[in-house]
């Protein structure tokens, strides 16, 4: 995306006409979303990808910032985009203008989404066909348990253990 000739407050990054922008993503966390989202690494016929990072934010005070043009996530991108950015909010854009707009939730049951952190688990043997599911445990700070061993996974653990 084109940078804007903006000084001072303004657009940093042109407005775009069909995709989504995903808002108010932790600062420093906008990698981890254009993982989950499968966006990164990046790919040549991929889609196109604006990020900030850090930018000045009322309510948060620093945020990222992730518009992707040509692709409208959908509500189950969403629910993994809430297990590493649980304060953000997604816009889908149609003809220039937003046409939804919803904070993420992080789901009840995280099924098929999180690896357990249990290497003993049932779900971690590979010949065992048995999805992985976590049951929300708390929303602040995030974490999950695993519903087949019982071990946990806090919020500052969960990336590492995403399998989208």
């Amino acid at each position: 995306m084109e940078l804007s000739e903006a000084c001072g407050e303004g657009l940093l990054v042109r407005k775009i006409v069909e995709g989504t922008v995903v808002d108010h993503i932790p600062p420093g966390k906008a990698i981890a979303v254009l993982k989950v989202l499968r966006l990164w690494p990046p790919k040549p016929d991929g889609y196109r990808v604006a990020v900030v990072f850090n930018a000045e934010s009322r309510k948060m005070g620093r945020k990222d910032i992730v518009k992707v043009e040509g692709h409208h996530i959908s509500r189950e991108e969403a629910a993994a985009l809430a297990l590493v950015a649980p304060s953000s909010t997604v816009n889908i854009i149609r003809g220039g203008v937003v046409a939804e707009k919803w904070k993420v939730k992080p789901p009840e049951v995280a099924e098929g989404l999180l690896r357990c952190p249990n290497p003993t688990c049932i779900t971690r043997k590979e010949r065992e066909p048995v999805k992985p599911r976590m049951r929300l445990v708390s929303k602040e700070p995030l974490k999950y348990r695993c519903v087949y061993c019982g071990s946990t996974i806090g919020q500052d653990e969960i990336e590492g253990y995403i399998l989208v």
